[in-house]
């Protein structure tokens, strides 16, 4: 059930009924953020759970490691689960999907180049309008989470 808090409605959280994945829903105005799959440390893992990241967010956190320096995919989700403390572990099966469809969109491109293993690898960079998406995104991702941490904190 989502409850309205003015344009942006509460996540929810899903049991999948196939898994012991969750689901976990939220939307702003006509922009609804669910599924992504990611490896989350913690609570859910000590109970073989794994959570799904909102539809986008998954997006997101690609579009601000590649806003650092552009990278091959394997380098991206080493640097998302490094920076999240290895609470965030970016599956492939998740992974290249998402960088398939967001070079498809015109947010990143991709050029192939030499590893610092010495092999050939693509490497993905932010566009012009990944650069605006992520703008975009951030301040909603920011607007969601406050309207949620309020919740939470309230009495």
């Amino acid at each position: 059930m989502k409850l309205p808090l003015g344009r942006l409605n509460l996540p929810s959280l899903e049991r999948n009924s196939r898994s012991s994945a969750f689901n976990l829903c939220a939307s702003t105005g006509d922009k609804g953020y669910c599924g992504g799959i990611v490896e989350v440390e913690g609570e859910a893992a000590m109970d073989n759970e794994r959570l799904d990241l909102p539809q986008g967010t998954l997006d997101l956190l690609i579009l601000k490691i590649l806003a650092l320096e552009p990278q091959h995919g394997w380098a991206i989700s080493e640097r998302i689960q490094q920076i999240s403390s290895d609470v965030l572990q970016i599956q492939q099966g998740s992974l290249y999907p998402a960088l398939h469809r967001m070079e498809r969109r015109g947010l990143i491109k991709a050029e192939w180049a030499t590893s610092e293993n010495n092999r050939q690898a693509k490497y993905y960079q932010l566009t012009r309008q990944g650069r605006k998406q992520l703008e975009t995104a951030t301040t909603a991702w920011q607007k969601l989470a406050g309207a949620v941490g309020q919740v939470l904190d309230a009495v």
